[in-house]
């Protein structure tokens, strides 16, 4: 296919996705979870051949001064590679959500009134650095029975066209169209501005990536798009807090991995046991390299701490960088998470049943957790297999979006003969 015409080029995935959609969308559950199976085949088989086109970009990114989180998401691994291969045999193990009728009543007038599942469409997925989008998003829309476009950023573009490569042979070894799934072969930008506008052709737009993608992506589309735009999240520990829980929940909501939005970037403290819990806490973060910022009291139990700026409460570091706030109690608590938040995940630690309820009622975030790591909100973890994304949009998909997600439903009608009167 010519890819020097951008718009023509466009164009021509557009009309083969939405004639891929149609047949994925009547395509039966065997025929999807043999074409996931082989891509989790390939992408077995093909191991060093994925590592080593992402070993090409990860030598382009560092060349042109990448940042450290970038790079962090581009890299691949023989264990990343894995967990790709097992994402789509999940996925495959998953109940097919196409067909499934629901809601099913009786009317006064003898019909049944019920809602039945059924794909979205074309689904875009705009995407920066992470390769294993590339498998995670092919294997949930075809599971849906969508068609998929895929554009992956320039700096992981080799790595997507070998994944790209497994996934189109899984599709034509089960007899589905490989135009189910595209992944767009140019890294010119105009690419992207082209998809967002092709409202005959694509149905909704996912963008994954930095805070700019998703702006210019929300701002210019003019197709229907899910998305978050921060990962400011935050973790309370409150006063009735079970010490040994606290530390190990708020120290891996920061450190277990930076570069993800998932990833906590507030710490806030009950000012009854501030003193007690922030000296040894702090000490962990200190010893793995955290830089830590907070409030007046903050600062004045830790010495190493720097202020924070207004600024620092707004910003999703995406680094070895935190803020600390000392605060009253739980209603500052929640003030500060309905000031500075993104509405995307938020968690107390608490032993307080009261409290944690008033928590998960009051805080509207998209994920909401008691006692548990913020790192926990995540397709894989909650049992979605893979995410497309996550939302903190309140229409259609909120929080990790999965196979649901990437469904509708339309109105079904049982009849036996009625006309109405």
């Amino acid at each position: 296919m010519d890819i020097t015409n951008i718009k023509d080029y466009m164009q021509t995935v557009g009309q083969n996705a939405r004639a891929a959609s149609r047949l994925m969308a009547k395509a039966d559950t065997a025929s999807k979870n043999r074409a996931l199976i082989a891509m989790a085949d390939a992408i077995r088989r093909d191991e060093k051949n994925l590592l080593t086109a992402n070993a090409h970009d990860l030598e382009s990114a560092k060349a042109k001064g990448l940042g450290s989180a970038m790079i962090d998401r581009l890299a691949l691994s023989a264990k990343s590679v894995a967990s790709m291969a097992d994402g789509l045999l999940q996925i495959a193990a998953l109940p097919d959500p196409i067909g499934e009728m629901s809601d099913l009543n009786y009317r006064p007038s003898g019909i049944q009134v019920g809602r039945m599942r059924v794909p979205l469409g074309v689904i875009g997925i705009i995407y920066e650095a992470r390769p294993n989008v590339t498998a995670d998003a092919a294997g949930l829309c075809l599971k849906a029975g969508n068609a998929a476009i895929l554009r992956g950023g320039s700096e992981a573009i080799h790595s997507n066209q070998a994944i790209a490569a497994c996934v189109k042979e899984g599709l034509t070894s089960a007899g589905l169209p490989e135009t189910a799934v595209q992944v767009i072969e140019t890294s010119d930008r105009a690419a992207v501005g082209e998809l967002i506008t092709m409202k005959a052709f694509v149905d909704i737009i996912v963008p994954r990536g930095g805070k700019g993608l998703i702006e210019r992506i929300a701002n210019e589309a003019c197709i229907p798009v899910i998305k978050h735009l921060d990962g400011i999240c935050h973790v309370y520990i409150d006063d009735q807090a079970d010490f040994d829980k606290a530390i190990r929940i708020a120290d891996n909501a920061k450190t277990q991995r930076y570069g993800t939005c998932n990833t906590m970037e507030t710490l806030l403290v009950h000012e009854g046991i501030a003193k007690q819990i922030l000296p040894p806490l702090c000490d962990i973060y200190l010893e793995k390299g955290v830089e830590l910022r907070g409030n007046q009291a903050a600062c004045a139990i830790i010495s190493r701490m720097k202020q924070a700026s207004e600024e620092d409460w707004r910003t999703e570091y995406l680094a070895p960088i935190l803020n600390i706030a000392v605060v009253s109690g739980l209603d500052e608590a929640i003030e500060h998470i309905t000031r500075y938040g993104s509405q995307h995940t938020d968690a107390i630690v608490t032993e307080n049943l009261t409290r944690a309820r008033r928590f998960l009622r009051e805080v509207d975030s998209s994920s909401v957790m008691v006692n548990a790591s913020t790192r926990f909100a995540d397709g894989f973890e909650y049992g979605l297999g893979a995410e497309i994304g996550i939302s903190t949009d309140k229409i259609h998909a909120r929080g990790p979006v999965g196979l649901e997600g990437l469904t509708s439903q339309k109105f079904v009608v049982l009849g036996e003969g009625q006309i109405r009167q």
